[in-house]
């Protein structure tokens, strides 16, 4: 065992999660404790670890950046031939990991997962600064490629093609994650951590305490 790694702990001592002054709604907890990441100043507070799973059972997980969320789900963005593409086109259910390190404070959400519409899409893909669009169309993410240079060559063929106004790729757009189950982590001294959890039964939310 490497004692050194063995030894890495830290006591939680931030805050504290209870029943009296959470949400009754998970997502109303989400966009408040989404808020708070936001405004302390947590880098890259919209990133969150979408975790999916293959044809061969085997799970994979990647981090992807949150893009909005409502009453509907969580959307993200992606290239859709990409393994996360392909794994959702066969099993569309999932799970997503927020983790605020400086917060001390990890939500976690699971349900199925959908396309987003192409109109929606459009709007969100006209909007990304031009280079992440002409990197769209010349990423065939998840694939081999010779190297480096092969990419930038992709990427200088696309900006000579399209020019200031590339449209959206067919292969390129949005998915929507539908919560069933979320659950809300906030660390707590000597590892009696504090978590709430939020299922779906009948169209209404159940919020329990589970045992850290």
């Amino acid at each position: 065992m490497n004692q050194d790694i063995a030894s890495l702990r830290k006591s939680y001592e931030r805050a504290e999660l209870n029943e009296s002054a959470s949400e009754a709604d998970p997502l109303r907890q989400f966009a408040r404790w989404f808020d708070e990441a936001r405004k302390s100043g947590v880098p890259e507070a919209n990133a969150m670890t979408l975790a999916t799973v293959g044809s061969n059972l085997r799970p994979s997980t990647r981090v992807v950046l949150i893009k909005d969320f409502d009453e509907r789900g969580i959307v993200w963005y992606t290239n859709r031939q990409s393994r996360k593409g392909r794994e959702l086109a066969g099993n569309p259910w999932a799970a997503l990991q927020f983790h605020w390190v400086e917060l001390e404070r990890v939500v976690r959400i699971e349900g199925r997962v959908r396309e987003v519409d192409d109109a929606e899409s459009d709007a969100y893909f006209a909007s990304r600064p031009l280079d992440h669009r002409i990197g769209a169309w010349a990423s065939p993410q998840s694939q081999p490629i010779p190297g480096r240079a092969w990419l930038v060559a992709e990427a200088a063929k696309y900006a000579a093609r399209f020019m200031l106004d590339p449209p959206r790729p067919p292969h390129w757009g949005g998915y929507r994650l539908e919560p069933d189950c979320w659950e809300f982590w906030q660390g707590r001294k000597s590892r009696l951590h504090d978590r709430l959890r939020y299922r779906l039964e009948s169209g209404q939310w159940i919020r329990e305490r589970l045992s850290p």
